[in-house]
């Protein structure tokens, strides 16, 4: 998949990680970037950097008509990234009530298949397409301290699996981006060392280009999956831990 002269959409586009996508891409050389952000005004720093090449739009993941609006407008995306999530800071069993785990559910897997399947066929179009999916090292080993969080994130990791299944035929790539600990407002909470939103976002380009099903983006999510492979028990105990207070170890 070649990076430049393409058009790339990416959701949660206007700050942290997904900010970091779209001068990664402007810096690849993209031909545009389509910004999606909740409010498009928060976007319009990266419009203005962007000289031309960056356009905002409307969109919230949780609401099918502005995806249906999104995929209406941006007709020749053949790159999408879905970066946009959501963290409630909630545990399943402490939360008052179902609605933040829906919500994460509905933010963190939903909406990234009802991109998927909104794009799918602008995608087909051309010869070489992608998607990126921004998961997290809390989609691979359960962080119960995460609620929601860490669930929506297995469901989207399983997710990407089955799209990239059913898109093959069509050339489009699925790439599940596994993220740790990054510098970013979502992970203010977690202590010690965060990668930079750039770093993340170099990575995910690699990733794209040589269409990779799966990547480790940073230290955090490659540390994670080694002490999976190696001692799966123990981490699941030392993520228990998170509950008691301890360092949480994962969070994007």
């Amino acid at each position: 998949m070649e990076i430049k002269d393409s058009v790339a959409l990416v959701t949660g586009g206007n700050r942290g990680i997904g900010e970091a996508f779209v001068r990664a891409f402007l810096g690849a050389g993209a031909a545009k970037v389509y910004v999606a952000s909740r409010d498009v005004a928060n976007a319009q720093h990266l419009v203005d950097e962007g000289a031309g090449r960056v356009v905002a739009i409307a969109l919230d993941v949780s609401k099918p008509e502005q995806i249906e609006a999104a995929a209406a407008q941006c007709q020749d995306v053949s790159i999408l990234v879905n970066n946009a999530g959501l963290f409630s800071m909630q545990t399943l069993m402490g939360a008052p009530d179902l609605s933040n785990a829906r919500a994460e559910m509905e933010v963190n897997y939903f909406g990234p298949l009802a991109m998927c399947r909104a794009f799918a066929p602008i995608l087909a179009r051309h010869k070489q397409s992608a998607i990126a999916n921004v998961l997290s090292a809390g989609g691979i080993v359960a962080v119960p301290g995460m609620g929601g969080y860490s669930p929506s994130k297995f469901a989207g990791r399983a997710m990407s699996t089955c799209v990239r299944a059913e898109l093959a035929p069509q050339n489009t790539s699925v790439t599940a981006l596994i993220v740790g600990s990054v510098d970013t407002r979502m992970a203010s909470h977690v202590e010690g060392f965060k990668e930079t939103p750039a770093t993340i976002a170099e990575a995910a380009l690699k990733a794209i280009r040589r269409g990779a099903d799966e990547v480790d983006t940073d230290f955090m999510a490659v540390d994670v999956r080694a002490n999976l492979a190696r001692d799966p028990k123990g981490l699941e105990l030392q993520m228990r831990r998170s509950l008691s207070g301890e360092r949480v170890t994962t969070g994007r």
